[in-house]
């Protein structure tokens, strides 16, 4: 799954099948009697250690459903028959249900003979028993359900999402959204990922729509009152989250890639804008059926385009059928942005890696959710800098591990390998530290056990557990057997436990042409530095280290490292940037580092910066230091490292909102030394340009803009005056980025005509956007009236909670007062696998002592303990933040008075 994508407004097996063939849907609710060997006992492959929320009694082989969506009414029929194994005598079966009426269950055995029974619904649990007044031996059955549910409005479970067409007319496509544990929406199962089993689905539609799910369509029967029922082929053996199903007037296109089908689903009409997505699709996949050395399975892989969008999640990797909002998805020349269009291939790349890492072997539960994630994120990133080296996938890298600490430096973090236990537990496991700290340390491991050997041993790792659940440990197995030894002791230093290590640089000696150093090994913390200093955790830590001649690698063992690498010239600690801690340097080895900065590698110019912000920040080092190595970087350097300097003092002239004297001189150090930059690469995109010329070109508006720069300011309010008579009067590349600027300095009269456009919008990428552009207006005024408009049924009940994020950007305690009044309206318009997280996103932004009681006060009435973490994480960066912001403010205004 792919985590909600939320551009910058500013700054940017073999199947055991009942009677030997897949049942029709007329089939399900008839109980003849099978063919003994149907029944024939089938192994259990659960293991009863693992983690569960059910009885271990039963194990589900196959799943038939028919599922009849009533649109319109927002309701379904479904009926299912489960070939199970009952493992034990039992008179009761348990298993997952939410939001479902279920009117029988009836269990058939061997000898054909059937018994109804009692159903009672846990709603808390989400669990139903069934319970029989026989008892049940152990050995194979057939469980049939007739049962109804609710198609919701957000994406959990069955979802519909609203829209216009093209033409402009009203539509309303349906969707599933299983993940983490959703698929118990939408029909009665055992939906644990342990439970593996194959699926036979059925779906009666209109017969003028689409219906699509993981599989092809085996068969296609017209029905009476303008129906048809769509049977598609059975699955392999899956997890339940992996389920899809949609349907709805859709068009589709494919091609061929090697002997696979791939195709992009999308809203009719939109087709073409799905041809970026189509290439990219053919161009991964044979590149992942070699890295894996396991070809993908299925017959085809599509990606199914949704208008709308989550706050929860932007892609779901569900198995031969991958859903993605359409505006990471299409490619709308109208609004979508050059770094847009490398998120449309970045999101097919870890979605695509999910088939094997994830689907193909799935985890055993969701303690191990980044096995999943934390891959397919470190695959997403090798895969685009594979076919588009000059994109700068290197430092995106780099800039993953910053997103990483950010979360793990404070006492709220958690580790990458994480007990899980609830449901909303298991929704909170989405986060940084399962992403971006599980693909930071897999860059970590494979740098020390070597892309050759990292590599077998991850096909070694496929090959042996494909169509089966794993645990972390089994991958570090297979990577120990491919030869990287001592990985193991690493990895679980960097995954059991949280928190970044700290690697101090003691005093340097030149001798005989070398450089001998010790590492001191501590704990960084951003809010228990002293405690952590005291009291620090350990780790085994790869280090890579650098001093002009070849790099040096070595594993820290207690306290202090000795290190010895060629060379005298300025030492470099986590040369490559590879590493997953930060780097202490005394005051002379940092002013060695700025002082040869130009001649660093960029990604290691962008880990040096980040890292020393970081300690700087927390209080390691002076601020000043770190603000020098800002303005050491080069006027020719690459251009995500000037974007990092530029976003560094564009957040500090945020900083100091109400002190004009110092954001007038932060205002001019960016005009000085980022508006050339600008004049030179130009305010078009040029053909042949270098791509990080254009994706610099956003970021130098918004923030020259945003600072005041007259050139700026002139050229948006020209634009956006000729935009209101010519359509095309900016660049598609670059609306977002010049209505983003308007929509930051809206008058009342600017804003108006913002929302006609947003209003008037046919494109769902375009019309999403220009909605969520009306949330970033500083004005206290217009960014009310967004929030008002947010609650309308205007926007649409997907994009409206967008909306009030982009508020928050500017105005946090603005929006979450706003939503603390409205709650239950603005839960209705978030999944409710996201709803803590959403109020606790909302505040994390805020400067004010109050937000911290108004989010505990939340927390308390509407939360169950084990479900804070959210709110608990976003009050702790508060008081962090409040704390050490005197400090930092201090310290910048010495800086800038000495500029």
């Amino acid at each position: 799954m792919t985590r909600a994508f939320r551009p910058a407004l500013l700054l940017a097996a073999s199947t055991l099948v009942l009677g030997g063939c897949a049942a029709t849907a007329g089939d399900l609710n008839t109980r003849a009697p099978m063919a003994p060997s149907v029944f024939a006992a089938s192994p259990d492959s659960i293991d009863k250690s693992q983690t569960t929320q059910l009885p271990r009694n039963a194990v589900p082989r196959n799943y038939k459903i028919e599922v009849t969506p009533h649109a319109d009414a927002l309701t379904f029929d479904g009926k299912v028959r489960i070939t199970l194994n009952v493992t034990e005598p039992t008179d009761t079966l348990t298993f997952n249900a939410a939001d479902l009426a279920i009117a029988s269950a009836t269990i058939t055995a061997a000898d054909g003979t059937s018994q109804q029974g009692r159903v009672n619904l846990n709603t808390d649990a989400q669990t139903a028993n069934a319970q029989f007044a026989q008892p049940l031996s152990p050995g194979l059955y057939a469980l049939d359900m007739v049962y109804s549910g609710k198609i919701n409005t957000q994406a959990n479970g069955l979802f519909a999402l609203d829209y216009k067409s093209t033409k402009g007319v009203d539509k309303r496509s349906l969707f599933t959204q299983f993940e983490a544990p959703d698929a118990r929406r939408f029909v009665p199962s055992w939906d644990e990922p342990d439970y593996k089993a194959s699926f036979d689905l059925s779906a009666i539609v209109p017969a003028d729509e689409m219906a699509i799910s993981n599989m092809p369509a085996k068969s296609t029967t017209a029905l009476a009152d303008g129906l048809k029922r769509v049977t598609f082929e059975t699955t392999p053996v899956m997890s339940s989250y992996l389920l899809f199903f949609g349907k709805g007037d859709f068009g589709r296109i494919s091609k061929m890639a090697g002997n696979t089908e791939v195709g992009i689903v999308v809203s009719k009409g939109n087709e073409e804008m799905a041809r970026t997505a189509l290439d990219d699709e053919a161009q991964i996949l044979p590149y992942y059926n070699d890295y894996f050395g396991t070809p993908y399975p299925l017959p085809k892989l599509d990606n199914v385009g949704g208008p709308g969008q989550s706050q929860f999640f932007g892609a779901m990797e569900n198995w031969g059928a991958i859903f993605t909002f359409e505006r990471i998805l299409l490619d709308d020349p109208a609004i979508t942005s050059e770094s847009a269009r490398h998120a449309i291939f970045s999101v097919q790349a870890h979605e695509m890696a999910h088939q094997w890492f994830g689907d193909l072997v799935t985890m055993a539960w969701w303690d191990d959710l980044w096995l999943n994630e934390g891959f397919a994120s470190w695959m997403e990133n090798k895969t685009t800098q594979h076919f588009h080296p000059d994109w700068g996938a290197d430092i995106d890298a780099v800039g993953s591990r910053e997103a990483a600490m950010g979360q793990d430096a404070y006492a709220t973090t958690h580790p990458i390998v994480q007990k899980i236990l609830t449901v909303e537990q298991t929704n909170q496991a989405f986060d940084s530290i399962t992403y971006s700290k599980g693909e930071s340390v897999i860059s970590m491991l494979e740098g020390y056990a070597g892309p050759d050997v990292w590599r077998r041993g991850i096909q070694d790792y496929v090959k042996t557990h494909q169509y089966q659940n794993t645990k972390t440990d089994d991958l570090w197995r297979a990577v120990e057997a491919a030869g990287a030894n001592g990985l193991t002791t690493i990895a679980h230093d960097f995954t059991l436990q949280p928190g970044i290590p700290l690697i101090t640089v003691g005093k340097a000696q030149c001798v005989d042409g070398s450089t001998k150093v010790p590492l001191t090994q501590g704990q960084f913390s951003r809010d228990k530095r002293e405690a952590a200093a005291a009291n620090p955790l350990t780790w085994h830590v790869p280090v890579s280290v650098s001093a002009g001649g070849a790099k040096a690698m070595t594993v820290t063992a207690g306290r202090t490292t000795d290190v010895i690498v060629a060379g005298c010239g300025p030492l470099l600690v986590n040369a490559g940037q590879t590493g997953y801690y930060r780097t202490l340097y005394t005051a002379d080895q940092l002013a060695r580092l700025k002082a040869t900065f130009g001649s660093l590698g960029a990604v290691d110019q962008y880990g040096l910066l980040n890292d020393s912000l970081a300690l700087s920040y927390a209080g390691y080092q002076p601020i000043g230091r770190s603000l020098d190595l800002i303005a050491a970087i080069p006027a020719n350097a690459n251009r995500k490292v000037m974007t990092e300097g530029l976003g560094t003092l564009y957040s500090l002239y945020e900083m100091f909102d109400g002190d004009a004297a110092v954001q007038a001189k932060l205002a001019s150090m960016i005009e000085s030394r980022y508006a050339p930059v600008l004049g030179q690469i130009g305010l078009l995109p040029r053909a042949g340009e270098p791509v990080l010329d254009t994706t610099l070109r956003p970021s130098l508006i918004s923030a020259l803009g945003a600072v005041g720069d007259s050139n700026i300011q002139a050229e948006g309010d020209r634009l956006f005056a000729a935009l209101q008579t010519n359509p095309s009067a900016i660049a598609g590349s670059l609306k977002s980025t010049w209505l983003g600027l308007v929509a930051y300095n809206a008058t009342s009269a600017e804003w108006g005509q913002l929302h006609a456009m947003a209003k008037n919008a046919t494109g769902s990428v375009e019309r999403a956007t220009l909605y969520s552009l009306l949330g970033v207006a500083k004005d206290k005024t217009l960014a009310q009236r967004a929030l008002d408009l947010a609650l309308t049924d205007e926007p649409g009940s997907t994009v409206s909670a967008g909306m009030i994020n982009a508020v928050a950007r500017r105005n946090p305690e603005l929006a979450l007062d706003f939503v603390l009044a409205h709650l239950d309206r603005v839960n209705a318009l978030v999944d409710s696998s996201a709803a803590s997280r959403f109020v606790a996103q909302l505040g994390s932004g805020s400067d004010e002592e109050t937000t911290i009681a108004k989010l505990d006060a939340y927390a308390k009435a509407n939360l169950d303990p084990s479900a804070r973490k959210p709110i608990d994480s976003a009050i702790n960066g508060i008081r962090t933040r409040l704390a050490d912001r005197p400090r930092i403010k201090q310290e910048v205004r010495a800086w800038v008075a000495g500029q």
